[in-house]
């Protein structure tokens, strides 16, 4: 284990799989102790089981780390809160936010219902605020008596969210706010050392993407230069970048992670 976070805490929300999974185990093999957020739904939100983010805070536990399970659904507002004050509670502070969680309803316009358009739009974009604004609270308050604030906040886009993407308004409406609230929150945030980044994956192999029919996907790949699908890791190892201590002056960025697919 490593020691770029050693004594921060985090909070990765979607953790239990996927690109998720490799941010709490990335911050967490940097020393960090990992609130591992996951309500444990289907792909289109519904349903619960919180087994997969217990298996993330298992795997931490016995490579010698600090976890604990949080199965809030992000886009309650009031169980955001009360997930932030868990990781306060539990170890005494919150350094660093991560919002990952996110839900896909793929229609076309013409056939998205306004459910489908309002879930999507909830959880990845409300979700983020939902969760930022409570540590925002914590920061603010911190800083107010007369304490130091580290805020890391690290928030998950999508290269759909920078280039559009056919059958995905709903996804692509939330993930291009996600990366416009960011530049906000960065803004108000900078001078109580609190940054706030994007990061914005392409095409990565996880269990989202596994569900593209594979003659799309083979089309997809073939208009990528690097001539792959990104791999988790390769996303966890930017997010972790950006959640050390002199990463201070990289604040209102969106990093573009796709394998130049789209160059930004």
């Amino acid at each position: 284990m490593g020691n770029l976070c050693e004594g921060r805490v985090a909070i990765v929300t979607g953790a239990g799989r996927g690109i998720g999974r490799e941010h709490a185990i990335m911050l967490a093999s940097q020393g960090a102790k990992v609130v591992v957020n996951d309500l444990g739904g289907d792909m289109d939100g519904s349903g619960s089981d919180l087994s997969p983010a217990q298996e993330v805070v298992n795997e931490i536990v016995e490579m010698g780390g600090e976890a604990i399970v949080n199965g809030a659904n992000v886009a309650d507002f009031t169980a955001a809160g009360e997930m932030v004050q868990q990781a306060i509670d539990t170890w005494g502070r919150l350094d660093i936010l991560i919002n990952n969680a996110g839900i896909l309803r793929d229609r076309m316009i013409f056939s998205m219902s306004e459910d489908d358009f309002d879930a999507v739009i909830n959880v990845h974009l409300k979700g983020t605020f939902s969760t930022v604004h409570h540590a925002s609270v914590f920061w603010r308050e911190t800083v107010k008596a007369g304490g130091e604030a580290f805020g890391r906040i690290i928030n998950i886009s999508s290269v759909n969210g920078q280039a559009g993407q056919y059958g995905q308004v709903n996804y692509c409406a939330a993930k291009a706010g996600i990366i416009g609230m960011t530049k906000a929150i960065a803004q108000e945030g900078a001078r109580h050392n609190i940054t706030a980044n994007t990061v914005a994956p392409g095409y990565v192999d996880t269990e989202m993407v596994s569900a593209v029919p594979q003659n799309v996907l083979d089309k997809i790949i073939s208009t990528i230069p690097v001539g792959r699908l990104g791999h988790p890791q390769e996303i966890a190892r930017a997010v972790a970048f950006l959640a050390r201590e002199d990463s201070q002056f990289v604040t209102g960025s969106t990093i573009s992670i796709n394998g130049g697919h789209h160059m930004y």
